[in-house]
């Protein structure tokens, strides 16, 4: 399987601020360690292209962007200091989930380390993301003829405001939000499937409420598709670990072991559909930063177990 990576792009935080730069870094270091993939399939992406970048964003605010020319406001909403490396990051971050959606077709299963920045919106950026990698990737594999349909499965624990924004007229790409209701952001926009929850929900009614969805945003796209929807459909995951019980910015209470749970249940109802599926790992804010790193590694680990399934079964090979 093959896993994207990113964290060597660093760009500057003041000291003491909360975004959770080293995680990405402690990741990598964790999948390898652990051999969840051999050092071979741990890959370097290139950086998303403008016109890549265009399919979702307004030219505009990609050229602010670019210039170091957002409004201090536009900055605050973000919630990070712009500077030249933030945005060379943001671009190979978006460049991991078009590579991971690439690997994907061709092996079932594919992980960007990165991604899942669902808060930007076409013309602006807003909590801690720049760019909207999931649309663009999905728009990217839809005009390069790979999928005619997309689905967006978002499991982490704030609502995918701005990928349902952009998505809102596209028919073609389907957005699946399983969030905490009472939480960031404070205005909602309206996936095709939006399963709000209630503060402290833990794990059994948080997988109660995942099933049924996942199946109906499966079902979208197996309904469209047809028989041709095995080669014509992608589903990209946001596995988000900040549903966890311990995450800063969280208000959900999941376990780890209801995380691993979940990742199970997502994967596997992908796979039953035959649905390539490309993990992202979106948020994750833990106390401690090693419970970030433990919830994503066991996200990779599980998404390899899958994707050695799906090839031993290919092979003819039962397990």
């Amino acid at each position: 399987m093959k896993v994207y990576h990113t964290d060597q792009f660093q760009f500057p935080l003041p000291e003491g601020h909360r975004f959770p730069l080293r995680k990405y870094a402690l990741l990598r270091e964790a999948v390898l360690a652990a051999g969840v993939v051999s050092a071979g399939d741990l890959i370097v992406p290139t950086e998303a292209s403008d016109e890549q970048i265009l399919l979702a964003h307004d030219a505009d605010y990609l050229a602010r962007v670019q210039a170091g020319l957002l409004t201090p406001k536009e900055i605050r909403r973000i919630g990070l200091p712009w500077s030249p490396e933030l945005v060379v990051r943001a671009r190979r971050s978006v460049g991991g989930t078009i590579a991971a959606c690439r690997a994907a077709l061709l092996d079932g299963f594919a992980v960007s380390l990165s991604g899942g920045t669902h808060h930007a919106f076409r013309d602006r950026g807003q909590g801690y993301c720049l760019l909207n990698d999931a649309v663009i990737a999905a728009r990217v594999m839809q005009v390069e003829g790979h999928v005619e349909r997309v689905v967006v499965l978002d499991c982490d624990v704030h609502q995918g405001n701005g990928t349902a924004a952009i998505a809102a007229s596209d028919p073609t790409i389907f957005t699946f939000s399983i969030h905490n209701e009472n939480n960031f952001p404070l205005f909602k926009e309206q996936s095709d499937l939006d399963v709000g929850l209630d503060d402290g929900t833990g794990d059994e009614a948080y997988l109660q409420a995942l099933v049924p969805g996942v199946g109906q945003a499966l079902n979208q796209a197996v309904s469209t598709l047809g028989s041709r929807m095995p080669v014509r459909a992608l589903a990209i995951y946001l596995a988000g670990a900040d549903p966890h019980e311990g995450d800063l910015l969280g208000r959900l209470a999941l376990t780890k072991e209801g995380l691993a749970e979940r990742d199970r249940l997502v994967l596997s109802m992908c796979r039953q559909a035959r649905v390539p599926v490309a993990v992202v790992m979106a948020g994750g804010y833990g106390r401690w930063v090693r419970d970030t790193v433990d919830v994503h590694l066991q996200t990779v680990r599980i998404a390899a177990e899958m994707a050695c399934r799906q090839a031993c079964t290919e092979r003819g090979f039962a397990l």
